[in-house]
């Protein structure tokens, strides 16, 4: 049954309603306002066609996923209307069902849906069912399951700043309740949400329980609830929350952002979502109580991560471990975490530091991770998703219809419906342009109400036409954003260059070149506006070669494309052989824009010429062709199934991955006591790692297993004889869960049986190196490496050969 139903000029919902119709107008507050969701209405061929995807496919997809896979079941457990059986695999499952009430509830804003609220109603009711008489709210302790999950601990909050997620579920909670309410009018969400909040007003503090959210969210869900309800013991709860972290005596470590004052942290650690949703609920405090503390903190720490921390698609969180911030340009692509979560909340905090400074390079931010690294995180279709977004695939990434841990999924479902609210903002007569987007806006400034009709093929062409219409002749400023990438600059600061010539955009008038002023990356326009007064911005599209810093090591000797704010990528589909890692592209090399309306929904592609490279046995030469190369967007990748893919594009043939040379393990079919085709290439792809860590190339596993013995195995093409056999492990540790093993041992097959090797000499095992084995020769069509895993660990390997 398909639960939402919209038409084609759909309006769009923005996240920033919780802005607006306050019960009580806050004295303190952002200087920079938002233009709420009801006031912006998008027409556009790119926006549009995925939000209307969002409401008709996405949010009846994960309402029903949440079905399906016990996440509703779950409140009418802790109800007593179900037998308590088991839970579902996460104690943060609850938070999936309210994400999809947040997004379903924004779509309401705009059409309304009886059916759809008539459910959301019935979903509201279990929950209200599930919540303790004091308000307590949590399944996973209230449904009183015989083995509880061993991370909710034996009493309410024990386990709260590690990982029980109390409180990380009722900020989901808070957020989904007030997007119901502005919604729907309705107070049955958001009295289950203040009663849970007055039970944590009455519970927590200073004084009392002395316990800060392992998993940050709670902060801006109760600012949320303060600005609706005008209570300010939610708002110094929040605070509360923020200043605890740090204490001595708590569990402070860096993945959580507790080791230390939230006011002397300057860099960014940790868990990536975790610590940007923590930034936003720093600022939103900062801003409703005015404490400076927390404003240079999050300054400093904004710096740190746009100086050495952020992916060119605008990903953050580099590695998989503690899925967090890595050191300083430690930016891996193969490898790369980039968790869809870390990009909305990295969202979420870049608009909230432009409210703060009115500075469009946190726009810049905004956008960049907003078409690139957030956007790739959904398919076209909707219904197959990303939760990390790599830079680099040999083939093993693919988009999956669900997670178990589905957050990435429903906090994409939530967000989708808010981009709107990211457009425009005022602060009395200044009007902010931020997004270019065809469509319209109604905007309250001091003088007059403004209406705004943009009219653009944004982000295939840089022209932009808007028709401005004041209710009246009025005075006020119009600020345009000018997007960093048009003027050589695509991110603040030095970790990203442009180089190429600076192209000229320009800014009309009725027609006429405009007088203006650049102030904080906008172009400020003063005057006295009439109706139907007309502004021409015309944007550069050129394609931009972006390169790197040099101390971020994995993009050397490389350049990443940019036509307008969309980074792009090779893919294999789109090029000979089906292979994107083999390529070499010329610095010079002329690049040919082509949009293609029926490729991926109608794309922009870039054509230009490169060439491909191959090993060659008993030679450092590498073979080369000359080949045409097809780049397209990145969000657009893994969209017709797995293939090998690549944003950082080398021009130097050293930085390429050729395609192996014809050796007797090259040639050979590869299986192991797993199955999993894509790591089994890793094994004989004579890719060179740097040590056993390395991540920028693929690599095979055996994790999860331990003490156990496992194996691959070569199947030759024809009988060989050989007599020496090379192994260089992969080892992740300390922190991930492949170490050496305990021993191995080559096995080669006669007449059907696997028979030991006769060793000669046999190196120990030792990782950041091949080891080495010498045997009697023999002849054989196959041959096994036998791997004892160590008790506690699993083992992995990076390339085996055979001679």
């Amino acid at each position: 049954m398909s639960i939402l139903s919209f038409k084609k000029n759909i309006a769009m919902v923005a996240i920033s309603l919780c802005w607006a119709n306050s019960v009580n107008a806050q004295k303190n507050d952002y200087p920079i306002q938002p233009v709420t969701f009801t006031q912006v209405h998008f027409k556009d061929n790119f926006w549009l066609p995925k939000m209307k995807i969002n409401a008709e496919v996405t949010i009846p997809y994960t309402l029903n996923q949440c079905k399906i896979t016990g996440r509703i079941d779950n409140f009418a457990k802790a109800a007593g209307k179900m037998p308590v059986e088991k839970s579902t695999t996460y104690t943060f499952d609850d938070t999936d069902l309210y994400k999809v009430i947040e997004g379903a509830s924004y779509s309401l804003q705009t059409k309304k849906d009886a059916s759809l609220e008539k459910y959301l109603d019935t979903l509201i009711s279990n929950i209200g069912a599930a919540q303790e008489p004091d308000g307590y709210l949590y399944t996973f302790r209230t449904m009183k399951i015989a083995k509880p999950h061993e991370w909710i601990g034996s009493k309410r909050w024990e386990k709260e700043e590690d990982l029980s997620h109390e409180l990380y579920n009722a900020g989901h909670l808070y957020e989904a309740a007030v997007a119901h309410y502005q919604a729907t009018g309705k107070k049955n969400l958001l009295n289950i949400a203040t009663k849970n909040a007055d039970l944590l007003v009455k519970t927590f503090g200073w004084g009392k329980e002395e316990r800060f959210p392992g998993h940050q969210i709670v902060e801006t869900g109760l600012t949320r609830l303060y600005r609706v309800t005008g209570k300010k013991e939610y708002l110094s709860l929040a605070k509360f929350f923020l200043d605890l972290r740090g204490k001595e005596g708590h569990l402070n470590q860096e993945y959580s952002q507790s080791h230390k004052k939230v006011v002397d942290q300057h860099t960014a650690v940790g868990h990536a979502v975790r610590a940007t949703y923590m930034y936003t609920g720093m600022a939103d405090v900062a801003a409703l109580t005015g404490d400076k503390q927390y404003l240079s903190a999050i300054d400093d720490i904004w710096n740190d991560v746009v100086d050495k921390k952020i992916y060119i698609t605008g990903g953050i969180g580099a590695t998989g471990n503690g899925e967090a911030f890595g050191t300083d340009y430690d930016l891996p692509n193969m490898s790369a975490y980039a968790e869809t979560c870390a990009a909305i909340a990295n969202v979420y905090w870049n608009n909230r530091m432009f409210l703060l400074h009115g500075d469009a390079k946190y726009i810049d931010v905004l956008e960049r991770t907003l078409y690139n690294g957030l956007l790739s995180g959904i398919s076209l279709t909707g219904d197959k998703f990303f939760y990390p977004n790599p830079l680099a695939s040999m083939g093993q990434h693919q988009r999956r219809t669900w997670y178990d841990c589905a957050c990435c999924i429903s906090n994409m479902t939530r967000f989708l419906p808010s981009v709107p609210g990211y457009a425009y903002a005022q602060n009395q007569n200044d009007l902010y342009i931020n997004l270019f987007v065809g469509g319209d806006a109604n905007i309250q400034l001091t003088n007059t109400k403004v209406a705004i009709h943009q009219e653009t093929n944004y982000p295939w062409s840089g022209k932009d036409e808007f028709t401005i219409n004041p209710a009246k002749k009025a005075n006020f400023s119009i600020h345009i954003r000018i997007p960093g990438w048009a003027i050589n600059q695509p991110i603040k600061g030095d970790l990203y260059q442009d180089k190429s010539k600076v192209s000229e955009f320009t800014l009309l008038l009725n027609g006429k070149s405009a007088n203006y002023s650049i102030e904080k990356g906008y172009a400020v326009i003063n005057r006295t506006w009439t109706k139907g007064d007309k502004l021409t911005l015309d944007l550069p599209m050129d394609v931009k070669k972006i390169e790197a810093k040099d101390s971020v090591k994995a993009d050397l000797k490389r350049f990443a494309l940019q036509r307008g704010p969309l980074v792009y990528c090779l893919e294999g589909i789109d090029n000979a052989d089906s292979s994107v890692l083999n390529l070499v592209v010329d610095k010079n090399a002329t690049i040919t824009p082509n949009f293609q309306a029926s490729l991926l929904n109608g794309i922009m592609t870039l054509e230009m010429e490169g060439s491909s490279t191959k090993r060659q046995v008993n030679s450092n030469e590498l073979i080369k062709t000359q080949q045409k190369v097809t780049a397209i967007p990145y969000y657009t990748w893994a969209n017709r199934g797995s293939s090998e893919m690549e944003v950082w594009i080398p021009f130097e043939a050293s930085a390429s991955k050729p395609k192996p040379a014809p050796t007797i393990a090259s040639k050979s079919k590869v299986s192991a006591s797993i199955k999993s085709p894509m790591m089994l290439k890793a094994l004989n792809d004579q890719y060179d790692a740097e040590n056993s860590i390395d991540r920028s190339g693929n690599f095979f596993h055996w994790w999860p297993k331990k003490n156990s013995t496992e194996f691959i195995q070569y199947d030759f093409d024809q009988t060989y004889t050989v007599s020496s056999s090379d192994v260089y492990w992969f080892d992740d540790s300390p922190w991930g869960g492949c170490y050496l093993p305990t021993s191995w041992r080559i096995l080669y097959q006669k007449d059907g049986e696997w028979i030991p090797v006769k060793v000669i000499s046999q190196d120990a095992v030792a990782k950041d190196k091949f080891n080495s084995i010498q045997f009697e020769p023999v002849s054989t069509k196959a041959l096994r490496l036998e791997v004892q895993l160590s008790k506690d660990n699993a083992a992995g390997i990076h390339e085996w050969k055979v001679k």
